[in-house]
């Protein structure tokens, strides 16, 4: 018998379902994209730092500061221009940045071990992969850590400029354990903030877009976290 609440019944289930699967398909897209951008990286950073002809005019002359740089100025852009851009043009860039970091790490390759490296990569995945998993499932809201991250964040870097002039293996090390636990949670953080962006409902393009630069924040806090696990556990050429 049909009841004035039959169709309620029926649709608030479908509509949960339909909800949830959309919600997979756009973390698998920020995931994908993400993996996508850090093969990129890997690529880029192997190719370079295995052809002389390239690593020696780059990593031997002043350009150095050039390639280092150019990632920043990346990041500037994206601030900048990410409410005018596309979702296509979003996605481009962000795998352009990825080529330019990989050019900026090719250095690593140079100074670490390949089993060094491979070795903190896969502690890193391992790490990213748990705390990210984390931010997706828990129910507690972490946006209230949020401003203490932002700040642990903008005193890392303001750390490690100094420590450019100082070269103190004391504070790079400081830098280095409160970088990873900075980044470790920016990883949960991060993961719930889109996981939230998405639940908005802001329409395909937008979600598209929004894929994109969740990627770019979770690619970020991978890369700081390699960089800094490398720089505590990283063996280096003799």
């Amino acid at each position: 018998m049909n009841t004035p609440y039959a169709w309620q019944t029926t649709t608030a289930p479908t509509s949960s379902a339909l909800f949830d699967e959309g919600l997979r398909q756009h973390m698998l897209r920020v995931y994908n994209t993400m993996g996508l951008g850090l093969v990129v990286t890997g690529l880029v950073a192997f190719f370079v730092a295995s052809t002389p002809a390239l690593y020696v005019p780059i990593f031997q002359t002043p350009l150095k500061w050039v390639v280092m740089l150019a990632p920043l100025a990346f990041i500037f852009f994206f601030s900048f221009r990410m409410e005018r851009m596309t979702a296509a043009s979003a996605r481009t860039a962000f795998f352009a940045f990825s080529a330019v970091m990989g050019l900026s790490l090719a250095s690593v390759f140079l100074v670490f071990t390949g089993a060094s490296i491979a070795r903190t990569f896969f502690i890193t995945a391992a790490m990213f992969g748990a705390t990210s998993l984390y931010g997706y499932t828990t129910k507690r809201d972490l946006s209230k850590f949020g401003s203490f991250l932002v700040m642990g964040l903008i005193g890392v870097i303001i750390a490690s400029i100094v420590n450019i002039f100082l070269v103190s293996s004391a504070l790079q090390f400081a830098i280095s354990i409160i970088g990873v636990l900075v980044f470790t949670g920016l990883t949960a953080y991060d993961t719930q903030t889109i996981k939230e962006q998405y639940a908005e409902g802001f329409g395909h393009e937008a979600n598209n877009k929004l894929a994109v630069f969740g990627a770019l924040s979770l690619y970020l806090n991978f890369i700081n976290l390699f960089q800094l696990l490398l720089s505590l556990t990283g063996q280096r050429e003799e």
